[in-house]
């Protein structure tokens, strides 16, 4: 099963990357938040199952 991290920024969706395990996809989203925040405006991070549901979402104001 594949498991997708979206970041998302003020306007939408910034950017998609698949990871085949869950623990891999909520680490690498955990660990490059702030990051990503930094440079490139993201505001929330979710992970997803095929089948679309969220497994993991992280926000910060």
């Amino acid at each position: 099963m594949a498991f997708t991290v979206i970041w998302y920024g003020k306007r939408g969706v910034i950017d998609k990357v698949t990871f085949d395990a869950e623990k891999a996809a909520k680490d690498h989203a955990i660990a490059m938040f702030q990051t990503r925040r930094g440079d490139d405006g993201v505001v929330c991070v979710e992970v997803r199952k095929d089948s679309g549901a969220v497994v993991f979402s992280h926000a910060e104001n």
